[in-house]
């Protein structure tokens, strides 16, 4: 399934959601080292956000 066009505005809110969601998982996941928990799924949810990121600036240099 093809994604549909966006307008470079929708492109910039979803890039501002993107870096505040890596912030907070980011955040977390520091707490969670500190007390000895699990970061894996942390990890997991960082690489796809910088994914998801890339993807956007992508986007963002086409238009």
């Amino acid at each position: 399934m093809a994604k549909t066009l966006r307008t470079k505005e929708e492109l910039q809110h979803e890039l501002i959601n993107l870096k505040a969601d890596y912030a907070r998982i980011q955040s977390d996941m520091d707490k969670l080292e500190y007390v000895g928990g699990r970061v894996s799924s942390a990890e997991e949810q960082l690489i796809r956000l910088e994914k998801e990121i890339a993807d956007i600036y992508r986007q963002l240099e086409q238009l």
